[in-house]
């Protein structure tokens, strides 16, 4: 059941009724697969706000390689057809991006009530200042809830990860980017940022 929510808000209670179990029994469930370093709760953005913000966990299995045996994907062409390839690709790429920033980074989404949206925030003592949006698309169509997010928090680093060859920029200072380039950019500005801290 995680592996068909991927990337989706965490919602106990639904999962309970379609397991026939109670809902503290799914928050145990969860906390040892948590424990065990089989998921990710990728928690909402908690800072000040004056919006209506979500604040339910994105559950993410961490491996996808998992994700596509659960849901008995054997193939590249199936993946390609299958509707979990976008949350597969967004998982993969969280993981592969939080594990090269800095260790004193938090890691969250950001979302609010009227659309405004970020995948992933990046933030250190509180202060936002990576977002991350991911697209699988080689032409991604960026919505403009990611550029009000940015601007909601003040963030000064925006990239829109997807498979390009090239970086180029965008408007509200983002940057359409590769996998591998945004690893080596946050790598870049999380020890940055980590030594102006010292």
């Amino acid at each position: 059941m995680l592996a068909n929510g991927q990337g989706t808000i965490l919602n106990s209670a639904r999962l309970a009724q379609g397991l026939g179990i109670s809902a503290p029994s799914v928050t145990r469930y969860i906390d040892l697969l948590s424990d065990l370093l089989l998921i990710r709760r990728l928690q909402p953005w908690s800072g000040n706000s004056d919006k209506r913000l979500v604040r339910s966990p994105k559950i993410y299995i961490r491996d996808s390689g998992l994700v596509h045996a659960l849901v008995e994907i054997g193939t590249f062409e199936h993946l390609l057809g299958h509707p979990l390839v976008g949350p597969s690709w967004e998982g993969f790429l969280i993981e592969n991006i939080i594990g090269a920033a800095d260790k004193e980074c938090r890691s969250t989404f950001y979302r609010t009530a009227d659309g405004a949206e970020i995948d992933l925030v990046l933030e250190r003592g509180g202060q936002p200042f990576i977002a991350i949006e991911l697209k699988r698309s080689s032409a991604p169509k960026i919505e403009q809830g990611f550029f009000k997010a940015c601007d909601d928090l003040k963030i000064e680093h925006r990239f829109i990860v997807a498979p390009v060859k090239e970086t180029y920029p965008i408007k509200s200072g983002g940057q359409v980017i590769s996998p591998l380039e945004a690893i080596k950019a946050v790598q870049a500005l999380t020890s940055v940022n980590f030594n102006r801290v010292q």
